[in-house]
């Protein structure tokens, strides 16, 4: 097997012991009001780092740190995502025992993406997740809802 043939190998290997999560952003209206949520939040671990709480821990965790990351939804459509650093235990005043996901600050945009809502996070394979922004693009606002929708139903996007 050449070189060549050998790294792309590893690299499929590498990216099927990887999944994401994917969680509804509730209360967004968009990309820069999580960012600001967030922003609010950043002193809750004292690493400065944002995070979300859940009550669930994830089965998964080890693929979830192998390069995972959560992609956000908000208001319907997926519109970024962000790496997931660490999963912290934290106990609540009622001694329930739940995670902290541990995410970089790096809000990374991506192409819009249609998702029902659904309850807590789930599992999101990295072959389902939509890619990224191009750098130059990362400010661009996704496509009108109605515009997403229509494109994705004929199999656009």
């Amino acid at each position: 097997m050449s070189k060549q043939n050998q790294s792309m190998a590893k690299q499929q290997k590498r990216d099927q012991s990887v999944v994401n999560l994917i969680k509804l952003s509730v209360g967004s209206d968009n990309v820069e009001s999580l960012i600001a949520w967030q922003a609010t939040k950043r002193a809750q671990g004292g690493d400065g780092l944002p995070r979300h709480i859940t009550r669930m821990w994830p089965k998964r965790e080890a693929e979830i740190l192998n390069g995972g990351s959560i992609y956000w939804v908000v208001k319907g459509v997926v519109q970024c995502r962000q790496k997931v650093l660490r999963l912290d235990e934290v106990i609540g005043n009622d001694g329930i025992r739940r995670c902290a996901i541990v995410l970089d600050p790096e809000v990374i945009r991506t192409q819009g993406s249609l998702k029902r809502p659904f309850q807590g996070w789930r599992y999101l394979p990295v072959s389902d997740a939509p890619p990224d922004l191009p750098k130059g693009r990362s400010s661009e606002e996704p496509l009108p809802v109605e515009l997403n929708r229509a494109l994705a139903e004929i199999g656009v996007l």
